[in-house]
């Protein structure tokens, strides 16, 4: 068995540190799980004939999709591995929705640590992420920024 790294705190993080997480591919069953589960059953994610009249001639994914296969794929990160035991709180989100995701596009987050506050707390900070969700074109189509509080050194 792989011997697991310690736990990071905020003090152990680095702007400018970068991860990438490993692909997945965007399937079938993902867009009318997601349909079901949302109750979005637009008729760009749900009918083929609508998806060939529209600029993108298929259907596409749900955009809050693209969104939460970004976060999962985050989970399989090294920085997630390394801080999830120390991680409080997601603090909040800001994304933009840049292009399509296709059934069958495959995709992968890139995270960069691109900011560090200190909390009132002294328990605490704040890192902040740029996440980018990329398909198999090395295209971007979905990125953000997320804080996220961890648990600093005693």
């Amino acid at each position: 068995m792989a011997k697991e790294s310690a736990p990071r705190y905020w003090e152990d993080l680095e702007i400018g540190e970068e991860y990438t997480s490993p692909s997945r591919t965007v399937t079938e069953a993902d867009v009318v799980n997601f349909a079901g589960l949302s109750g979005d059953y637009n008729e760009l994610h749900t009918s083929e004939e609508f998806g060939k009249s529209t600029m993108f001639g298929t259907r596409i994914a749900h955009g809050l999709l693209g969104l939460s296969i970004a976060s999962g794929l985050f989970t399989r990160t090294e920085l997630c591995q390394q801080t999830a035991r120390n991680l409080i709180a997601f603090l909040g989100l800001e994304w933009k929705f840049k292009g399509p995701i296709k059934i069958g596009d495959t995709v992968t987050v890139k995270v960069r640590i691109i900011d560090k506050k200190e909390t009132k707390n002294p328990d605490r900070g704040v890192f902040v992420l740029k996440r980018e969700l990329y398909n198999q074109r090395g295209e971007v189509v979905q990125e953000g920024e997320t804080p996220l509080m961890i648990k600093r050194r005693k």
